[in-house]
């Protein structure tokens, strides 16, 4: 293990002392505490005893559930409220929500937090501070009948200076509102139901600390990469008697070096003296306290190791402050943590020390369904941050919230970069730079953050918020230059999402991604052929770019995933869902969909995320995301979990082979192959590794069972790091094949240290197409198919999207972000499944699921409505509907009618010319038909088959 120091929870010493325990608490419904001076006398009525820390909901405290419980957060599809479908779950005793996680109890408004608190004689005459880790969200305190004040932050701990109290016991009290202080924006990730929950309580550390006289209120450090040192800013403040005069000893030791990593250096410790006389007492001005600064210039020596995501090695520096006041000594001492970074751009390229970098980010949206409210423990973060990279990411953006300590600990340990907002997202009624009370408050906590969180290496990206409504340009472009000044060891960016501002280090936008807010079924993915040759050149302009919040497929929920909801969050929507599968009759094929869903998920993610790395010059993307999002009407658009678990369709190390710091590019202008033509691409490598690779770079074409049918050697040479290195071009001669084929492509990156980089794309090639099978009557014709098949004849019914009459938009991606949130944005489906093994795929070899061979069947398909057939009826072709629905679909079946069979088709099987794998589909489709397999084991009737049309 790195050496590192310890994390642990204050235990009583001589000057902390640690509040978490019993705690009485009342709350207070009709907001009469305060009037009724509550904080004078023991909580009145029946108060109930918890632990602090916590949150009142987590611990069993606060109302059912109804129909009108004032939930944060927008709600845009409301059919839940009036949908008969839904009326089960509006029933009282049974209420159950579909657009977000469900709390076991719901509380809005004051709860009162007392217990007695003792001051040792030992602290006599020295100030007392009492901090709050994370409170949700103001807290007031009294100390028996004294009201001590107010704080309101989000993101940072609550500190009240409670003065110099007697030795004794004293009354603390309290009370914490989690009703909207300041309109941040309902759905701000940072206060919404769709979440982590409006919570109500006091997280992580709780404690007193007894202050000397003259202490340090603030360590700020700013690494100076070019001459191996670090300038460390020292604020200090003290009583109305000045600071006095005296020095500031800064000693500094690494550790966390990497273990394949030379060993630790000495830092020579540095002193500089200061003197804050001030004369007089400044009580005889009205003033309260005093303050003085002192700037110290700390050397790391040539041997300091620079941190990055690659080396995270980290600094602990320990300022002491010894003071002489009036002849008495004081002393104070503050240990921070530091890297020697610095974060930069380079033209349209994000750096770190110097070297380009690509940001591959994902969000954290505050979603923690056991507790409803963050971790503030270390090892929680660890195995997040765990998952993260082991998925080949290296940033974490905290969408419209603030993380506590804890997470900036496990990112520097782990060499994780953070990009933080301020708890805002100012839309759907809230504004910013409008001139209400958020604008302040948005200033407010950028302070606060800055100030708690600044010395963290892994804090490298800073936004306002999210997705900002009002004058948003205006504001925004001055907060980034006014805090850039203020502290520029980040980068700022108006706001994730948008405005691109010309101040701006770095745009945040989402006009770069695969598919864009309401494109549907015109998206990338959706209305064109498949290749790996797009990118988003376009967007390389003048400063970096990180692409918005890409990605946002969905998969299908995973219903064994509710077991895992042990705690205050329950997944009541999944129940909802779960039932209306049942009621259709496929409840059996919840585990086919959800792996189905998510291989297609999957290959779109990867299709994403190449796309950005084959843009030279890129800044980078951010996911929405690695993880599911269980709000905003269930967002489930993660190959992990809401816990960070695998969901089994994606292991971390296939989503790595395109995803990760060196990653294997092939451009190749389609997916689809004749047999018996050469396939030609390029390769492209994107390599943001500490250092270039001296490197062989070979290829393969590979049969199914693994056996290599062609490859070859690119070329020998050194990678340089970024994404501009293109290779060849290279030319694969025919492979020849008799049948039908899917074959993979690898690329393959193999340094000389050993190390190896591959990834892969499959291909599909298909022979020509001999003289078809007689023996179907193939018809578009519904009358003409009755009659024929009625008569015994074998019927190829060929419907055109226009002869279907539903609103079912069938495309080749699976749901954007979901249905309910988008209002019914296409597509609706979540893709297709399939027996692989069945006859009728002979001849077009496939998988179970939704693969680039068949974007030429679905393009321009329609799905049917299977309702008006019998429920046993599986088929041959299914489109997974969204959750919402539940909706039985096809559109490929099979059946006897009358004395003949049928097959009734709603894909796209026009066998054009340049229509290789609806051609090769439809030609597999006829062997089959004239084939003994062709045994339909279900009956429909003509009116059956009528409904199909709707």
């Amino acid at each position: 293990m790195p050496d590192q120091p310890t994390t642990a929870r204050p235990i009583q010493n001589d000057t902390v002392i640690d509040l978490s325990g019993a705690w009485q608490c009342r709350l207070d419904h009709e907001g009469v505490g305060e009037l009724e001076q509550w904080f004078r006398r023991d909580l009145p009525g029946e108060s109930t005893t918890l632990t602090l820390p916590g949150s009142i909901q987590h611990q069993g405290l606060g109302d059912p559930v109804t129909l009108d419980t004032p939930w944060t957060g927008g709600i845009v599809d409301r059919s839940y409220f009036t949908d008969d479908a839904y009326a089960p779950y509006r029933e009282p005793g049974n209420i159950a929500v579909p657009f977000w996680l469900q709390p076991q109890v719901y509380y809005q408004g004051a709860a009162w937090f007392q217990r007695e608190i003792h001051v040792p004689e030992a602290w006599q005459g020295r100030r007392i501070e009492l901090g709050l880790e994370r409170v949700h969200w103001e807290s007031t305190v009294w100390v028996d009948t004294h009201r001590i004040g107010s704080e309101r932050s989000l993101t940072t701990a609550h500190r009240f200076d409670l003065g110099a109290l007697t030795p004794g016991t004293h009354r603390l009290t309290i009370r914490v509102d989690n009703r909207a202080v300041v309109d941040v924006g309902p759905n701000a990730h940072s206060v919404s139901d769709h979440t982590q929950g409006n919570w109500n309580g006091v997280v992580g550390a709780l404690t007193l600390t007894a202050q000397p006289e003259v202490r340090i209120s603030q360590v700020r450090v700013f690494p100076e990469l070019a001459t191996r040192s670090a300038v460390v800013k020292v604020d200090i403040s003290g009583g109305t008697r000045s600071t006095g005069s005296g020095r500031v000893e800064v000693t500094a030791r690494p550790y966390n070096v990497p273990a394949h990593t030379t060993g630790t250096h000495d830092v020579e410790p540095v002193t500089a003296l200061f003197q804050a006389e001030h004369g007089r007492d400044l009580g005889e001005r009205g003033l309260t306290a005093s303050g003085a600064h002192v700037d110290v210039s700390l050397p790391l020596g040539e041997d300091a190791r620079a941190w990055d995501e690659f080396d995270p090695t980290l600094y602990e520096v320990t300022v002491t402050l010894i003071t002489d006041l009036h002849g008495a000594e004081h002393r104070d001492t503050v240990t921070t943590t530091f890297g020697l970074r610095e974060i930069g751009t380079d033209g349209t390229q994000v750096t770190i020390n110097g070297r380009p970098t690509f940001v591959r980010g994902t969000l954290e949206s505050c979603v923690f369904p056991l507790t409803g409210y963050p971790p503030t423990d270390v090892d929680s973060w660890r195995e997040i941050i765990a998952t993260v990279k082991a998925h080949g990411l290296n940033l974490l953006r905290f969408h419209s919230w603030c993380p506590p300590e804890a997470a900036f600990v496990a990112a520097d340990e782990a060499g994780l970069y953070l990009q933080v907002e301020g708890p805002i997202w100012a839309n759907q009624g809230a504004a910013i730079g409008e001139g209400r009370p958020v604008d302040a408050f948005l200033d407010e906590e950028t302070r606060r953050i800055l100030r708690a969180y600044g010395n963290h290496p892994s804090f490298v990206m800073m936004a306002h918020g999210n997705e900002p409504g009002g004058r948003d340009v205006e504001h925004l472009t001055a907060w980034v230059a006014g805090w850039r000044a203020h502290d520029p060891r980040r980068l700022y960016t108006t706001g994730a999402g948008w405005p691109a501002a010309r101040e701006n280090d770095f745009d945040n936008i989402p006009h770069p991604r695969a598919h864009r807010w309401d494109e549907g079924l015109e998206s990338r993915l959706n209305g064109h052929p498949p290749e790996t040759e797009s990118d988003y050149a376009e967007w390389v302009r003048d400063r970096p770019v990180v692409s918005h919040e890409i990605g946002q497929w969905c998969v299908y929920p995973d219903f064994s995933e509710v077991e895992r909801y042990t705690g205050l969050m329950q997944p009541k929507n999944f129940g909802i869902f779960a039932d209306f599968l049942r009621e259709a009759g496929m409840a059996d094929q919840a585990e086919e969909f959800l792996r189905a869903s998510g291989k297609l998920q999957t290959l779109c993610y990867k299709e994403d995320i190449e796309a950005a790395l084959r843009t030279d010059g890129f800044g980078g993307f951010h996911l929405l995301g690695l993880s599911d999002f269980p709000g905003q009407g269930t967002a489930l658009v993660g190959v992990v979990n809401p816990f960070w678990e695998s969901k089994g369709y994606c292991t971390p190390e296939e989503f790595a082979r395109f995803c990760g710091p060196t990653v294997p590019l092939a451009r190749l202008p389609r997916r689809i192959w004749a047999a018996d033509e050469q396939i030609t691409f390029e390769v492209q490598v994107a390599h943001f590794g500490p250092a270039p690779l001296q490197a062989q770079v070979r290829w393969s074409l590979r049969a199914d069972d693994g056996a290599a049918l062609k490859d070859g050697v690119v070329a020998e040479q050194e990678l340089a790091v970024g994404n501009g290195t293109r290779l060849g071009p290279v030319v694969v001669p025919p492979a020849d094949l008799a049948e039908a084929a899917r074959v993979t492509l690898v690329v393959t990156i193999e340094d000389d240290s050993g190390a190896v980089y591959e990834n892969d794309w499959d291909l599909w090639l298909y022979p020509q197409i001999q003289a078809q099978p007689s023996g179907a009557v193939c018809t578009s014709d519904v009358q003409q198919a009755i009659e024929r098949a009625t008569a015994g004849e074998s019927v190829l019914l060929e419907l055109s999207p226009e002869s279907i009459g539903n609103d079912i938009a069938l495309g080749f991606t699976p749901v954007f972000w979901n249905t309910a949130w988008t209002k019914g944005q296409a597509p609706h489906t979540l893709g297709i499944t399939h027996d692989p093994e069945h006859p009728v795929f002979a001849g077009f070899p496939s998988e179970g699921h939704t693969s680039w061979q068949w974007w030429e069947p679905l393009h321009g398909a329609r799905a049917m409505l299977l309702d008006g057939l019998p429920q046993t009826m599986r088929p041959l072709v299914q489109p997974i509907d969204t959750w919402f629905e539940a909706r039985r679909l096809g559109c490929l079946i099979e059946a006897r009618l009358g004395e003949g069979r049928i097959v009734v088709s709603s894909l796209n099987l026009d066998p054009g010319a340049d229509r290789l794998a609806a051609r090769q589909l439809r030609a597999s489709l006829l062997a089959y038909m004239a084939g003994p397999a062709f045994a339909p084991a279900e009956t429909i009737d003509a009116g059956q088959l009528r409904s199909l049309l709707r």
